[in-house]
């Protein structure tokens, strides 16, 4: 099932007509807001490269998971 998405406010320019794979595998700094000194500390501190490393990051899914807990009730 085809899904669409506007990604104007989450992707810098050059990203928005881009696939959903190369989209993942774009680095970090292609999301919005995050800036190339932003992409290189997660890099240097947690090894994360792309927004699918980002996506997929065992801290991040975690934080998430209980911030989705603690906003729903547990």
């Amino acid at each position: 099932m085809p899904v669409s998405a506007n990604l104007v406010k989450l992707l810098d320019k050059e990203y928005q007509d881009k696939s959903l794979a190369e989209i993942v595998n774009a680095p970090v700094a292609a999301l919005a807001g995050v800036s190339e000194r932003n992409a290189t500390a997660l890099k240097e501190a947690l090894g994360i490269k792309t927004i699918g490393d980002l996506g997929r990051n065992q801290y991040f899914r975690t934080a998430r998971a209980l911030a989705d807990l603690a906003d729903h009730g547990e």
